[in-house]
């Protein structure tokens, strides 16, 4: 009996230890497309954020070899700002999406949404691929969930210069949408505009079986990234992404 109950303690010891801990995350910014020239400034913030506000530790690398089994194991998330079709083979993209349906997290940036073309989970787990950028241009970004983490600290709707993206097969209906485009502060009639609903979507979530995707399609600047509410924006997702206890489902 006092062997099980120590057996016990030890267990739910060290389980709270684990949830007390700092949650390790993986930040991937691999090009296997289009390289894009933030990547060392938002790899140095990244760093920083997580540092100075104690919510992550981040690993930032190019390296696609530790997307694997193992190497994910100490991970809360894995995040990517990646483009093209990298080379991770066949059981790299199932540990991959084991690790989010497990219960971890997946952080899209930007252009991971320009990833993975050829692989049809990865379409399941991040919601839509990358359809052109019209606009590069100041536009005004309308705040559709203020509850969420990620979006809290925003006012209903703010003004950003960034790189703006369109999306195909994607739909509202099989996300939950945090940040879209107020298309009065766009030009619809300008050459590559795809989209004929006028719905364009910033950024989202999604639950993916056990786990959590988070998403934004902000930080193609290194102004952006220098922003104080996109960096408030990208930690509240991340805390989400991570099962942090300040977050919490939308």
């Amino acid at each position: 009996m006092k062997f099980m109950c120590a057996l016990v303690a030890a267990s739910v010891l060290s389980a709270g230890m684990w949830q007390s801990e700092t949650p390790r995350v993986l930040y991937l910014t691999h090009s296997a497309g289009f390289k894009h020239e933030v990547l060392p400034t938002s790899g140095q913030i990244m760093r920083e954020l997580g540092k100075t506000s104690g919510a992550f530790d981040a690993t930032v690398t190019q390296d696609c070899s530790l997307i694997s089994e193992a190497s994910l194991k100490p991970y809360r998330a894995v995040i990517f700002f990646t483009t093209g079709e990298l080379p991770i083979d066949e059981a790299q993209k199932k540990a991959l999406i084991d690790f989010v349906r497990s219960g971890r997290g997946f952080v899209g940036i930007h252009s991971a949404t320009d990833t993975f073309y050829k692989w049809p989970e990865y379409l399941e787990l991040v919601g839509g691929y990358f359809d052109g950028h019209p606009w590069h241009q100041e536009v005004t970004v309308r705040v559709e969930d203020k509850s969420h983490p990620a979006t809290a600290h925003l006012p209903a709707s703010f003004t950003i210069n960034d790189e703006i993206y369109q999306f195909r097969e994607w739909s509202r209906d099989r996300v939950h949408v945090l940040l879209s485009l107020d298309p009065a502060s766009i030009d619809l009639t300008k050459k590559g505009v795809k989209r004929t609903d006028k719905d364009f979507a910033v950024s989202w979530t999604r639950e993916f079986g056990k786990g959590r995707m988070f998403y934004t399609s902000l930080g193609h600047e290194a102004a952006v990234w220098r922003d104080q509410r996109f960096q408030q924006h990208l930690m509240g997702g991340i805390r989400w992404a991570t099962g942090s206890p300040s977050s919490s489902r939308p």
